[in-house]
Formats: C-alpha cells, sequence, structure tokens
C-alpha cells in the first residue's frame, strides 16, 4: 500500500505542483520521493511508500539497468510475481514484486502485461523509448486511481483525487479530477514537450471471465461440473488459495473481524495457514463497537474459536459523530451507506496504527457483491436478475465498499487485503448456475456457508449468522449508530435547508437530512466535485429511501430497539 503520484507537461514550477502529492503521505508513512524524468523538465513523479516487500530497494520510481528507459509508479501487490518471473526465466534485479510489470511490458505489451497481473495494482508506466506513457488499475479498483488531463494535454494521476484538486494549470483553472476505470488501461502518447495524448483507453478483464493468469497458478485442478459437493469442493480450494497467496509480506499480518460470515471464514482460514507457515508472531484480530454491541460479541466468540491475540476497541456516541468531518475527507464521498459504515472502519484502523505493530490488514470485502449477501436479494426477481445485480455491484465497488476499505485503512497507514475478489475466486462462483447462488431458506450467502459447514473453522452459530446491517453491528443493543446519526442531524439540517436542497444541490440532491449533512460536509472539503460520486448506493426491487437494511422487511435487527 503506498500513494503514486505524477505529472506530465506541468505549465507551473514543479517544487510548487510538488507539494499537492503531500495531500497523500498517509499512504505511505516510511519514505518519500520526487523524481524528474530525464530530458522533460516538466514531468515527474512522485512516491510515498510503505515498505512491506524488499526493504532496500522498494523505492520508487523502480527503474532497472535492463529498461532504463522504462519508469514505474504503481501502488498494490502482485501476488504471482514469483510464478510468472520463474516461467519466463525474467532477472530480477530487486525483490519489489512490481517489477515484474516491466519485465511483462518489454515482452509482450501492455495489453499481456495488465492481463496476467493476478493481484491489485494502480500504475504508471512511462517508456522514454516509444515516448509511451501507460495507466492501469485492477479489475475491482481495490487500489485506486484519479486522473485529471487538459485540453493541451497537462496530465496529473494520483492515488487519491486529493492530492489533484489544488493543481494549477494554466488552461484550467478547475481541473476535472475522475476516478480511472478499474479493469482498464489506457495508452498515452508522451510528446517532446512533455504533454501527452490519449490513443485508447482498454477494458482488459470482466469479472465473469477467467483471468489470463490462470494458465500459469498452481491452483489444483478444480473438478469438473456442478454438483453439489463438487462446487462446495471447488470454493474451499479456491478460497485457501486466495489467502494463502496474500500473505506475501515482510510485515505482520492482522485481520478485522466483525463476527459476520465474512471477516470470520477469512480470520479463520489465514490463521490457519499462519500456523502452517510457522510465523511466530501471535496473530490478531480486531473487532470495534460501543458496548453491548452484537459484532463484539460475535467477534468475541470467534476469536476464542479460532485462539487469536484479540483487540475490541470501544467507542461512543461522541467520538463516532466526532469522526464524520475526517471520515469524509479521507473517502472523498458523501455516500450515506458508505459514510456511516466507515466511521467503525476509521476508528479501529486508527487504534490499530497507534496500538500495534500490525500492518497488513486482512477483511471481509467483496463477499456481499459477490455471494448475493445484502438482505434485499431476497427480493430478486428471479436467480437471472440477481446474477445481474451482483455483476452490478462487483463493477461498482470502486465507488463504494471497496472505496470505503481502502481509504479508512489508508489515512492511517495500513494495507488492506481482501480475499473474497481474488480473480480465480470470483470467476468461478460467477461461473456457477444462477440458482445456486441466490439466498435460500431465508438465508443470504447459503452456498458459501453450505462449502464449509463440515470445515470446523467456524461455530455454527456464526457459520449461519444473518446478516447484520455494519450500522446495527457495531453499536449498542439499546440504540443504533443508525438512529444516533438521526438524532445528531436532526438538530443540524432544518426544514427549510431541504426545502432548498434541490437548489443548493442540484446534482444527486439529497433526500434526507443525513445526506444533506454528509454533502455540505464533503462540499467544504471538495467544493465543487460532487460527480465523483456518479449515484448513491441503494437497495434494488423495494420503494428504498434510505440504504439502510431497516427498510426492508425482511429485516430483523438484535439491535433493534
Amino acid at each position: 500500500m503506498c500513494g503514486i503520484w505524477a505529472l506530465f507537461g506541468s505549465d507551473d514550477c514543479l517544487s510548487v505542483q510538488c507539494l499537492s502529492a503531500m495531500k497523500i503521505a498517509h499512504r505511505g508513512p516510511d519514505a518519500f520521493r520526487f523524481e524528474n524524468v530525464n530530458g522533460y523538465t516538466n514531468c515527474c513523479f512522485g512516491f510515498h511508500r510503505l515498505a512491506v516487500v524488499d526493504q532496500l530497494f522498494g523505492m520508487q520510481p523502480i527503474r532497472v539497468k535492463k529498461y532504463p528507459y522504462l519508469w514505474l509508479c504503481y501502488n498494490g501487490e502482485i501476488y504471482n510475481h514469483r510464478k510468472l518471473q520463474q516461467h519466463f526465466a525474467f532477472e530480477y534485479q530487486t525483490k519489489v514484486d512490481g517489477e515484474i510489470i516491466l519485465h511483462l511490458y518489454n515482452k509482450g505489451g501492455i495489453e499481456q502485461t495488465a492481463s496476467l497481473l493476478d493481484g491489485v495494482f494502480a500504475f504508471i508506466l512511462l517508456d522514454t523509448a516509444n515516448k509511451k506513457v501507460f495507466l492501469g488499475r485492477d479489475t475491482y479498483g481495490v487500489r485506486p486511481l484519479f486522473r485529471a488531463m487538459t485540453e493541451d494535454g497537462f496530465l496529473a494521476v494520483c492515488s487519491e483525487a486529493k492530492g489533484l484538486v489544488n493543481l494549477k494549470h494554466s488552461t484550467a483553472p478547475f481541473l476535472k479530477v475522475e476516478p480511472f476505470l478499474p479493469g482498464h488501461y489506457e495508452v498515452l502518447d508522451l510528446k517532446p514537450n512533455g504533454k501527452v495524448a490519449s490513443v485508447e483507453m482498454v477494458k482488459y478483464h470482466h469479472c465473469r471471465d477467467e483471468p489470463l493468469h490462470a494458465l500459469y497458478d498452481s491452483v489444483e485442478k478444480l473438478s469438473p461440473g456442478f454438483e453439489i459437493e463438487t462446487v462446495k469442493s471447488n470454493l474451499r480450494i479456491l478460497f485457501d488459495n486466495a489467502i494463502r497467496k496474500r500473505l506475501m509480506t515482510d510485515r505482520r499480518i492482522g485481520c478485522l473481524l466483525s463476527g459476520g460470515l465474512d471477516s470470520s471464514l477469512v480470520a479463520a482460514t489465514l490463521l490457519k495457514q499462519l500456523k502452517e507457515a510457522q510465523v511466530r508472531y501471535p496473530f490478531q484480530t480486531f473487532a470495534i463497537g460501543m458496548e453491548d454491541s452484537p459484532d463484539l460479541l460475535a467477534a468475541r466468540k470467534v476469536a476464542n474459536h479460532i485462539g487469536s491475540e484479540h483487540h475490541e476497541v470501544l467507542f461512543n456516541h461522541e467520538e463516532g459523530i466526532q469522526a464524520l468531518d475526517e471520515v469524509i475527507f479521507s473517502l472523498e464521498t458523501y455516500d450515506i451507506t458508505t459514510v456511516r459504515a466507515s466511521v467503525g472502519m476509521y476508528l479501529i484502523s486508527k487504534y490499530i496504527r497507534k496500538n500495534t505493530d500490525s500492518v497488513v490488514i486482512f477483511s471481509g470485502e467483496g463477499s456481499d457483491e459477490l455471494t448475493q449477501g445484502y438482505i434485499y436479494f431476497h427480493k430478486a426477481p428471479s436467480p437471472e436478475k440477481a446474477q445481474e445485480e451482483s455483476e452490478r455491484l462487483l463493477k461498482e465497488l470502486y465507488l463504494f465498499d471497496v472505496l470505503r476499505a481502502d481509504r479508512t485503512t489508508a489515512a492511517h497507514g495500513l494495507e488492506l487485503r481482501v480475499p473474497f475478489l481474488d480473480h480465480r475466486f470470483c470467476s468461478y462462483y460467477l461461473s456457477l448456475p444462477p440458482d445456486m447462488r441466490i439466498p435460500k431458506n431465508g438465508i443470504e450467502k447459503h452456498l458459501l456457508r453450505e462449502a464449509f459447514e463440515d470445515s470446523n473453522l467456524l461455530p455454527k452459530e456464526i457459520l449461519w449468522r444473518p446478516k447484520e446491517a455494519f450500522s446495527d453491528g457495531i453499536t449498542s443493543v439499546k440504540n443504533s449508530w443508525f438512529r444516533i446519526l438521526q438524532e445528531h442531524i436532526e438538530h443540524q439540517v432544518d426544514d427549510a435547508m431541504m426545502a432548498a436542497a434541490a437548489q443548493k444541490f442540484p446534482f444527486n440532491t439529497p433526500k434526507t437530512k443525513e445526506g444533506y449533512y454528509y454533502r455540505q460536509i464533503f462540499e467544504h472539503h471538495y467544493p465543487g466535485r460532487a460527480d465523483w460520486l456518479t449515484h448513491y448506493w441503494m437497495p434494488r426491487w423495494i420503494n428504498a429511501t434510505d440504504p439502510s437494511a431497516r427498510t426492508l422487511t425482511h429485516y430483523k435487527s438484535d439491535a433493534k430497539a
């Protein structure tokens, strides 16, 4: 996990422009570097490093003697870099996983490079010999990337939008900043004056398709057919593999644990594998909540069952409310459900950074989208419609859950790993017949639960624990986070403000006081940037005015007062 930043064709003083790169210093607290590009006085790279692999040679931009014309800045982890290195007999100069990008590009060009990477990444690759710049981002946008480009060819790229919004350019007093689309790479021509021209934007991978790198991985052969026992076995093999490959790090590994199905499966499998790998440190799990919260109780059960060194982080109403401003600044969004769910994750990340030496943090993100875990999937009109919805959610993860997970952890210099979004695991799950994946017997994620039923990884009551809305799970059974927020905001936003909401915020007009409140904070930090969020996250197939699971008749919360 790092922060990357680059400018091409800047017409302002680079030393002044570089100040913008300091806005993402939190992503890489271990070291930083700025480097001008030889022969281009108006092009430079900025890099903030979190040293996770190769402490000695891990600084960027990465350049190797063999390819002096290639410059690489990337943020991410390439889990199959050793396998590809061995398969193609590449000679490495460092132990950095990203070095594989240089070798693959030199061998087969950008399309093959992007398709062969098994991991999460955002990269900027400069080829001064062929006068090209390439941008690329992983399938789900687990690693963030933003770009801004003017009509006269000034290009600015950064891990987070906050590193671009204050840049100056003579032809664009208001620089249009937008997220770079996941699963795409872009080819740009580099001109002699350092400016660029976009040549093409290519979608190189769809979540449904088996990735090209599957040809070179060492997963044991999966059994064919859709018999339930076959499918369950294949899912266990792929999930196990998704976690094993993510153990790649020189830093201590920990895991977020809410006590829900997803994080519990990750934590249990992770601990089993760390023991097999004879890792010497005790494995830490982390749960957050207010006193008496259902999540804390469930997480404690899991931690006791698996034997982790468990940390419980308690927070109160005031701390939650006070964190909202920092959280929205970190997130760069005003989406209601994202902000609500981010407060707990932001506070627990803060605790981990301050009180432990765990740096690489595993989490259960992506499972709800992939395995149809949201409660509204019970309302799907057909398995085929549920499948379409699942794929839509995966495609939009970079605007919602994956955005939340990255920004709340990165704000405190932690690196997040999300095994449920493994390419092989996802493409296999999505290849299953639609009617195998829908909720069954009133229980969502039925297939996933069934797959681990006989594994003894988790207590039965956790394996079959119903979906908990995060805003309820982290709070007391007496008063939910949902209600705490409503009561606080009621005094901050009056009816007159709501009546004028459409005039003040014509784009994505907030329909609730909570939405209005978050939008105000967002506009304070990022005026005029509301289009970063294309639409609010909302459940389908019901008349919802609020994203909370409480709006669904199916929902029965332990926390409902």
